[in-house]
């Protein structure tokens, strides 16, 4: 065997790999996500100290400000430490860990080249005769092999979805069934210990966060009915980006203690899945309507005592049927169709008032508010659109950009007007540029800077088209965004804020300040956080004439104002 017992001396906490690499970890060396003395050592680090652990930073650093956020909701994943004594983070390959199963990421056809990198190496060439032999594997399904040489004794093979982004829902449910085919093959085997690497891959361009969600969720949701089977699960790592995730969304799923329950209250998305971790599409279900009329016995009718023909038999059928029809069984809390009706009575109470947003000259609004879990899956599919996509050439146009902080320290996000009008000319592409760019920033308080300077006399989008716009960034946005500093308002400006106000947003559109002069925005975000346009500073001069003096650092022009 080409594996050999390390030292502790030869590794840091957890096992972190040498450079030989070829070497055995032990679970024992591997830190519980509920260790308590491990979780205290790390929270008592200071900031910079925990960013660097390479397995686990404090997950509620970002979080403070939802500490209290929970407003009395029930967890929907509450803190149940005996399954978090089962479950480890481990930076390093799966191959490397003494456990009964580690789980390979490969294709359908389960060949070495489309293998997770080294599995093959590391287990000798006795593993790939094996995987020749197994007829391939369809996605989202799994077999096992033989370990060979590797510390494990068994090997999992799955093969994970490719994704698309019209398609985001099955790659979802395709990628939670890997996961629960590898802890199915698990049990049914005998075996209690599984280390998991991230089955999806770049290749197969599935975004990682949502991936990591779907992964987490779906183990949890398996241990809460098979706990008693399991002894451990590892999610392993490689990648810096990849450990950072799963950091940040254990405490999610897999809580700790009261403080980080609440916290994922309002940190977890929207849709969690069902009691498996699925995604579920309510129209896809099926509906079972009581009978008219028709009490709902709780017990097996008396056995008739007259010899049995067919009428009696059909008879004694049918109690026994109507002995399930539960009304608690077949009434749901919302049935689909009676939603889909809803969904149309308040399309059309939105159309009714299109003509009058129309008459405005604001455009058409487009269809109805979006519930929040619609909100967050619009918002997923464009995320990973635009993380797929080359945008450069909307970044050189310049319309928005990262900027500093205001003075309330809180960043910056500039948009300039003009430009919009002049040169965007594809507003899809822009619509995956803006998702972009302001996905990091949104995650916490910010505001933005908006220059209307010049951009009076241009055709401007309509309000159904910012509504949309707004759908798409998500409500993450409408809670986080503090402020939406505009420059150089026309008169037509504040009439298009206040119909958003009144048509698409309550909350947003009230955030708006005001600036008629540079020198009045100066107050609000320093000067030096801001890169401006010449042209900006070209118009002030034009549209406030003398008033006041400004200095531009960066050209060093005065413009003297008596």
């Amino acid at each position: 065997m080409m594996y050999q017992a390390v030292p502790t001396a030869a590794t840091s906490r957890g096992g972190t790999p040498t450079e030989s690499g070829d070497y055995v970890v032990t679970l024992d060396q591997i830190p519980r996500w509920s260790d308590v003395e491990q979780r205290s050592s790390l929270e008592g680090e200071t900031g910079d100290q925990v960013h660097s652990n390479p397995r686990y930073a404090n997950p509620l650093a970002s979080s403070s400000e939802a500490g209290s956020s929970g407003n009395g909701m029930i967890s929907k994943f509450p803190v149940d430490h005996e399954i978090n004594s089962r479950i480890y983070l481990w930076r390093g390959e799966p191959w490397n860990l003494e456990v009964d199963v580690v789980v390979n990421s490969t294709n359908e056809n389960l060949d070495e080249a489309h293998s997770s990198p080294g599995l093959h190496v590391a287990a000798g060439p006795g593993l790939a005769e094996q995987c020749a032999t197994l007829g391939g594997c369809r996605t989202g399904m799994a077999k096992v092999t033989n370990a060979y040489d590797l510390p494990a004794r068994r090997v999992i093979h799955t093969v994970g979805p490719k994704y698309a982004l019209k398609y985001h829902t099955a790659a979802e449910n395709a990628l939670s069934h890997c996961y629960r085919s590898c802890l199915e093959l698990l049990i049914d085997n005998g075996l209690q210990s599984i280390a998991m690497g991230c089955i999806y891959t770049d290749a197969k361009n599935y975004p990682r966060e949502p991936a990591a969600h779907v992964a987490i969720r779906t183990v949890r949701r398996f241990l809460e009915k098979q706990k008693d089977k399991i002894s451990a699960v590892v999610f392993c790592t490689t990648t810096s980006s990849d450990t950072e995730i799963y950091k940040r969304l254990l405490p999610l799923y897999f809580p700790r203690d009261e403080h980080e329950e609440e916290v994922a209250i309002s940190k977890l998305p929207a849709d969690v899945g069902d009691e498996n971790g699925e995604t579920v599409i309510d129209d896809r279900k099926i509906r079972i309507q009581a009978l008219p009329n028709k009490p709902s016995p709780r017990s097996f009718p008396t056995p008739l005592e007259h010899p049995t023909t067919d009428l009696t038999l059909l008879r004694r059928n049918s109690n026994h049927l109507d002995s399930y029809l539960d009304p608690a069984f077949m009434s749901l809390i919302k049935d689909p169709d009676e939603r889909r009706k809803e969904q149309w009575e308040k399309t059309a109470q939105a159309q009714s008032g299109f003509n009058f947003v129309k008459l405005l000259g604001f455009g058409d609004l487009g269809g109805p508010p979006l519930s929040a879990a619609e909100e967050y899956s619009l918002h997923s599919r464009y995320l990973a659109k635009a993380n797929s996509l080359n945008l450069s050439e909307i970044a050189e146009m310049k319309i928005v950009y990262r900027g500093g902080v205001d003075t309330e320290g809180r960043p910056v996000m500039v948009v300039v007007g003009a430009h919009f009008l002049l040169r965007c000319l594809d507003l899809e592409r822009f619509v995956f540029y803006v998702i972009k760019e302001f996905e990091p920033v949104i995650q916490k308080p910010y505001s933005i800077v908006y220059f209307h300077s010049a951009a009076s006399l241009q055709v401007q989008p309509d309000l159904g088209w910012m509504k949309r716009l707004q759908q798409i960034l998500g409500r993450k946005h409408q809670r986080n965004l503090q402020a939406i500093y505009v420059l150089h308002p026309t008169f037509h400006l504040k009439a298009t804020i206040l119909a958003m106000q009144l048509f698409v947003d309550n909350v947003v559109w009230k955030k708006v300040v005001y600036a008629d002069r540079l020198l009045q925005l100066f107050k609000y975000v320093p000067r030096e956080q801001l890169t401006i346009p010449d042209f900006v500073f070209q118009h002030d001069l034009e549209v406030n004439g003398g008033k006041g003096l400004i200095v531009d650092p960066r050209t060093k022009y005065v413009y003297q104002r008596p």
